[in-house]
């Protein structure tokens, strides 16, 4: 059943657009995730389906009474009282009488007092009256289901339980659709898992933006993307998506070849000597008119980031060696007794709960801070690069520009001399947005700020610190190729399950009680090696070893002679399958193509959707059989 509707929808920011004649609809049950680029309008679209933003032109339609509640982004800084307190402020007058009656309740058990007994009677009353006791049994039952206990004030608790408290509030008003802006950022991967089991077994509709691939991967059911002013709609999981995705850019690519081609041709054409152009085909003109316009209004995604980073001398083999190292915070053991080696190349992911020490442990390697006992010798030739979690190494009041070129206007990437702007542009900075002030950017503006700045400096060692937050897919991608090319030693502290296990060779866990255990391997691989140990805590000399996984089982799964046979045929079919896609797409891109009858315009594209279907049908098939394999 359809709960919500989009139509025609059109929505600018001065002169940017950002949707144009947009359309969506979204059913009951479905688990949506919205991607696009950093600045494409996903939480603009959050926006507009919540209803405090209203379009520029075109409808939203919805079922009457659509309940819609929004789990937002950041966490805000004036939250005070009980978890009870802040749950129940979602509901309204109703939730404002429960809240009182909560705190008039836990009075009564401590001081029965005539004058608290009144109170809570008078309460009792008011609530009968608005029927609102079915509210009470929902935020009991909800504050259970999350862990939560009512009676908690909210400024003893951590970032992760912050974010579970306001996702309860938002839970409580019982709503439709549930909408969450980035619900991962800054949470430990604990409760990251933790909030992916609680989302899937969420009955309602969820619509959901979000970096972390591997949350996308488990609960996404259907992508819409933010793609050229338009919604894409993709009715498939995010690894489906993928696969259609690349399909699609590179049958696009291969289109936009051929209308260039054509073009060219058409262009010599027209530039043919007086004699040619006294017998030039009116018609063939305006079709060269019309191919011209087409060229022009193609509409290129704006820039791809660049991450060239300068060559430098190789460090010394061993960078870290530390010995009986010890480190508290107000009597709390942040590092107890560790001793290891990192040496030139590792690439090292570390992960714990928030608040464990992973950024006290990166100071104390870079001598920011010192330990209470033990040893860190610094190996020799160290060329570091730090990214800052917090990003205190912005400077909030200076433009871009002067946070990445302090002095005049080039910068020297590998010996060569490249304009600031030119620099920035590689980050998708344009010029009006390089000139502007730090404070005024975007998260994901600071954090490609930061890799500008990063990759600006030669390097041997890099130190980095979260840089996955507020990243899109496409820059989150491109980082991680560059880091997987990386010839020198990377310590990273993420809690991106995905970008872990594709970066990393080996995992630095915080256990707990200033225990810390190195694990071979990405985040997965931590996994499978700590569910064969009796105890996830090092050895009792405190000395951190790497935990070597078991040897994988010989897989005992065999093909069958036709299932080789169509494993080793498949390819030839896609691209043949994508060969006659291409051909088609070229054809009905034609400016004459819908001048044709309609009988043959119905045909081809009745041809091209049984292509998609066969190339679909044959990458699933491929792909399973390659799982298989």
């Amino acid at each position: 059943m359809s709960l919500l509707s989009l139509h025609d929808i059109a929505l600018s920011f001065g002169p940017e657009s950002l949707l144009n004649h947009a359309n969506l609809t979204i059913e009951a049950q479905e688990r949506i995730c919205i991607i696009g680029r950093n600045g494409a309008g996903k939480s603009s679209l959050l926006q507009l389906i919540e209803g405090t933003l209203a379009p520029d032109d075109g409808k939203i339609l919805h079922t009457p009474n659509l309940r819609i509640a929004k789990l937002q982004q950041n966490i805000p800084s004036n939250l005070s009282g009980t978890i009870y307190d802040c749950v129940a402020a979602g509901l309204g007058k109703e939730g404002e009488l429960l809240q009182q009656y909560h705190v008039a309740s836990v009075a009564v058990s401590h001081n029965e007092s005539s004058a608290l007994l009144e109170t809570l009677h008078r309460l009792q009353t008011e609530i009968e009256t608005l029927g609102a006791w079915q509210m009470q049994q929902q935020i009991d039952t909800i504050l259970s289901k999350m862990q939560l206990d009512p009676d908690t004030l909210l400024t003893t608790l951590s970032g992760g339980l912050l974010r579970r408290v306001l996702l309860a509030k938002a839970l409580a008003t019982n709503p439709d659709i549930l909408l969450l802006d980035e619900p991962t950022n800054h949470l430990d991967i604990e409760t990251i898992e933790w909030l992916e089991n609680f989302l899937l077994g969420f009955t309602k509709t969820l619509i959901f933006i979000t970096h972390d691939r591997s949350l996308v991967k488990r609960i996404a059911t259907r992508i819409v993307e933010i793609e050229y002013s338009q919604l894409h709609n993709w009715e498939c999981d995010f690894k489906t998506y993928l696969l259609r995705k690349a399909a699609q850019i590179e049958a696009r690519n291969k289109a936009e070849q051929l209308f260039d081609k054509r073009l060219a041709e058409e262009e010599k054409w027209i530039r043919k000597g007086i004699q040619a152009r006294r017998t030039r085909n009116e018609g063939r003109v305006r079709q060269l008119q019309a191919m011209r316009k087409e060229k022009a209004n193609r509409r290129k995604t704006f820039g791809n980031v660049k991450l060239d980073q300068h060559d430098t001398s190789y460090s010394g083999k061993r960078i870290f060696d530390i010995h009986n190292l010890s480190y508290q915070i107000a009597s709390q053991p942040i590092i107890t007794s560790l001793s290891m080696h990192i040496v030139r190349g590792d690439k090292i992911g570390i992960i714990g709960k928030n608040g464990s020490g992973k950024s006290t442990f990166l100071k104390l390697l870079l001598n920011e801070l010192q330990p209470d006992s033990g040893t860190i010798k610094r190996g020799t030739h160290l060329q570091w690069c730090y990214f800052d979690q917090k990003r205190e190494r912005l400077d909030e009041t200076k433009s871009v520009i002067d946070n990445v070129c302090e002095e005049g206007e080039h910068v020297i990437i590998n010996g060569r001399s490249k304009h600031i702007i030119t620099y920035l542009r590689d980050f998708l900075f344009t010029p009006e947005r390089s000139r502007a002030l730090v404070k005024t950017l975007s998260g994901g503006e600071r954090n490609r700020l930061l890799l500008a700045r990063l990759f600006m400096h030669p390097s041997n060692l890099l130190i980095l610190d979260e840089p996955t937050n507020d990243l899109d897919a496409e820059t989150l991608e491109l980082l991680e190729e560059r880091l997987i090319d990386y010839q020198g030693t990377l310590l990273l502290v993420s809690h991106d399950r995905s970008f872990i296990n594709n970066v990393v060779t080996s995992t630095l866990v915080f256990s707990g009680d200033g225990q810390l255990t190195e694990y071979v391997g990405g985040y997965d691989d931590y996994l499978r090696q700590r569910s064969t140990l009796p105890n996830s805590k090092p050895d009792n000399d405190n000395v951190t070893k790497k935990v070597k996984p078991k040897a994988p089982m010989p897989n005992k799964t065999k093909l069958t002679f036709k299932e080789k046979y169509a494993l080793e045929q498949l390819p030839a079919i896609i691209e043949k399958l994508e060969d006659e896609q291409t051909q088609l797409l070229a054809e009905i891109n034609k400016p004459n193509f819908y001048k044709q009858p309609s009988n043959t315009i119905t045909e081809r594209q009745q041809k091209l959707a049984n292509i998609q279907k066969e190339l679909e049908y044959s990458y699933s098939r491929w792909e399973a059989l390659e799982k298989k394999l």
